[in-house]
């Protein structure tokens, strides 16, 4: 069970002192609705800067993150988990003493036969530090040393949906704020003019599907779910004004509806009003401010050269990564890009050499471009899937031309920048692949880590729901140290 904590430890809407200061300006004929809406004028909204932890549980040694989601599970033992035993027993059974008994998808548990298979891909150590990268990744492999490994990873989910579910909430079952969702609650924004949090995916692109309660707030207020940039002329869907309506007009029309609104809750507050004010007043500024920062045309050719010249597509894996870097500049809080397509089930040498194609210069030029403008040390960068694949073969074994199953048992991410320490490898699994065999790391010490990292102590980071205290670790979670430089 999760040990409850005295009210002062907690932070939330909650909190008895934050309602009490709300009746105290009720009873003076101002509600907190009136301060925000007094406040409108000057272009600033309550919270738009400040989150509800008034003060940083300790230092933080990051300030942004972005997450590069790789949905469907990338083969950690074709990438990152160099496992030179598999060639020695290529075509072999799994052994049940590797196994032990741990269930299998349905796509692979009827199978009679689960022959392990060696990865076809060749093993190299790069960099000063020597980690062990696979060639399908040539320019992650340039910045070995900037990028810590976590070969540790593990979770209890074994399919798609409760796998990225978890990852991205803390839970399997949907209904949970994502993680952005969590820090701008907790944290706010340093830019009035954009969201805290925005969401990229990459277009065209054929996998598991991405729902939209990935980046939602859940039972937090709905201000704090992601906001979706899609490529295009409208990035943000809604946001323009309809035909004929000028920029004028729609002032007008905001500051008629302030005034209703504030007649509303000098009667009576409520915080949905509240959000749904704010989120008006930001959608009338991103109107000026999202045009600035989606338009790459100020960016230079060598820019587009580190990146890749997908980079110039919008909407593309590439045009992404770059466009993460402009609102981290902006300080954007938390930038999430979701690129689908890792579930090799067959076809993996063809399928996995595409998917690196599509993500790995320009995953590795965003490390490096973040190092050169100064910006690498207070942004933290994560790369990873929601879980791993199995060392067997799913289906039969023909030469280069089969798949790998879901494997929750280990798989690999990396991190790097955010007081994350470049150049280690953390954790290590069996010399089969199959177990982890030292360091574990559970998606929640993932999480608690994230948050430390931020100034957050995971366990005091709260929401009050339906009589629970809720957080993004659940209840367990503990802060991997030895990746913190």
């Amino acid at each position: 069970m999760m040990h409850s904590k005295p009210d002062s430890m907690c932070t939330g809407f909650e909190n008895p002192v934050e309602l009490s200061r709300r009746k105290m300006l009720q009873r003076f004929g101002m509600g907190l609705g009136g301060i925000a809406l007094s406040q409108l004028e000057s272009g600033r909204m309550l919270h738009a800067r400040d989150g509800v932890l008034k003060q940083l549980h300790h230092t933080p040694r990051a300030k942004r993150v972005i997450y590069l989601f790789q949905s469907g599970g990338p083969s950690q033992l074709d990438l990152f988990d160099y496992r030179p035993e598999l060639e020695k027993v290529h075509g072999q059974q799994l052994p049940d003493e590797i196994r032990q008994g741990q269930r299998l998808t349905a796509m692979s548990g009827n199978q009679a036969s689960l022959p392990m298979v060696k990865s076809p891909f060749k093993f190299a150590q790069h960099g000063e530090s020597g980690q062990w990268i696979s060639d399908a990744l040539p320019h992650i492999s340039g910045i070995a040393d900037d990028i810590c490994i976590i070969r540790s990873m593990h979770t209890e989910a074994i399919n798609h949906g409760p796998a990225v579910t978890h990852m991205q909430t803390g839970s399997q079952f949907p209904g949970r704020p994502s993680m952005g969702a969590w820090l701008d609650y907790g944290l706010g924004t340093e830019n009035d003019d954009l969201p805290a949090f925005v969401v990229l995916v990459t277009k065209n692109k054929g996998g598991q599907p991405l729902l939209t309660r990935l980046w939602g707030s859940g039972f937090l207020p709905s201000r704090f779910q992601g906001t979706r940039f899609r490529s295009g002329q409208d990035p943000v869907l809604y946001l323009s004004n309809p035909q004929g309506l000028s920029t004028e007009a729609r002032r007008q029309m905001l500051d008629r509806l302030q005034e209703l609104h504030e007649l509303k809750l000098q009667q009576q507050s409520s915080p949905d009003l509240e959000s749904r004010i704010a989120q008006y007043e930001l959608a009338f500024r991103m109107q000026q401010s999202i045009p600035e920062v989606t338009n790459t045309a100020d960016e230079p050719e060598h820019t587009f050269n580190l990146y890749g010249q997908a980079a110039k597509n919008p909407g593309s894996y590439a045009a992404n990564c770059l466009l993460a870097r402009r609102l981290a500049e902006r300080g954007v809080r938390f930038i999430q890009l979701y690129h689908p397509g890792w579930d090799q089930h067959g076809g993996l040498v063809g399928g996995l050499r595409n998917q690196a194609k599509e993500t790995d210069q320009a995953s590795a030029a965003l490390v490096t471009d973040l190092k050169q403008r100064g910006l690498l040390d207070d942004t933290l960068i994560i790369w990873g899937g929601e879980f791993g694949r199995t060392n067997y073969c799913q289906g039969k074994l023909n030469g280069e031309n089969f798949g790998r199953d879901h494997h929750p048992r280990c798989f690999s991410l990396w991190m790097a920048g955010g007081g994350i320490q470049g150049g280690v490898t953390h954790g290590e699994t069996d010399p089969l692949g199959y177990n982890i065999a030292d360091n574990p790391v559970h998606v929640h010490d993932f999480q608690a880590t994230i948050l430390h990292l931020l100034g957050i102590d995971h366990e005091r980071l709260t929401f009050k729901y339906q009589g629970r205290r809720f957080r993004l670790t659940d209840v367990h979670g503990e802060v991997v140290n030895n990746i913190i430089s």
